[in-house]
């Protein structure tokens, strides 16, 4: 559960998105079982980060930053439909391991907003072991410095769907771009913009919510 002022202290968050080839993570196990010659394949194609900055009461959007990462593998047919990006699409695209300091960068230390917080965590874990940054099953960072906006919502919105789209369409935010393509960059703009109206409710109330926020 968050407290009402569970964002006090911080003067920076990051939202987070990835679009991906539409195949799960493995877990630690069974990449361990596997012969030593084996390559895990990429899993990542898209990545988008939003940068959130203390703005007196609320937050302001700051920097984004967004790339295509190649993964050597094959993309679900169901996957090109949602976000509509072709192994074509990717084929000058870097690697992961080509972005991962961008990536550690853009982030530093501060906690990443990311809706059904747990796959973004995941696939973040599972590229950053690929690239032999960590160990697999280990953690890229820790749970606590996750910011979950489903969680959030249901926190104050028990019951109701929780995809991203219908938290936003809730919210009264505009989420026709996703009707045509989803992209890493435009959900995790769309999480930023979540986070800032589900913590102003959850601080004074739908009634007294700030309505509007800043951009840079």
């Amino acid at each position: 559960m968050y407290a009402p002022n569970f964002l006090d202290g911080f003067d920076r968050l990051v939202a987070f998105d990835a679009e991906t080839t539409g195949k799960r993570t493995p877990s630690a196990e069974f990449i361990r079982k596997q012969p030593f010659a084996w390559k895990p394949p990429g899993l990542v194609i898209e990545v988008g980060f939003v940068e959130m900055l203390r703005d007196g009461e609320s937050w302001s959007k700051g920097a984004t930053w967004s790339e295509r990462v190649n993964p050597d593998a094959p993309i679900d047919p169901q996957a090109i439909q949602i976000h509509k990006i072709k192994a074509a699409d990717l084929k000058n695209s870097p690697r992961f391991p080509a972005v991962l300091a961008k990536v550690r960068e853009f982030i530093g230390d501060s906690p990443i907003v990311a809706h059904a917080y747990e796959n973004e965590r995941d696939f973040l874990d599972y590229e950053f072991a690929r690239a032999k940054a960590i160990a697999w099953g280990d953690s890229a960072y820790p749970n606590e410095r996750y910011i979950c906006t489903q969680i959030l919502y249901a926190q104050l919105f028990p019951g109701a769907t929780k995809s991203l789209t219908a938290m936003c369409d809730r919210l009264a935010l505009d989420s026709a771009e996703r009707d045509n393509r989803h992209g890493a960059l435009l959900d995790a703009d769309m999480t930023a913009d979540a986070l800032i109206l589900l913590e102003g409710q959850l601080k004074y109330g739908a009634s007294e919510a700030p309505r509007t926020w800043s951009t840079e």
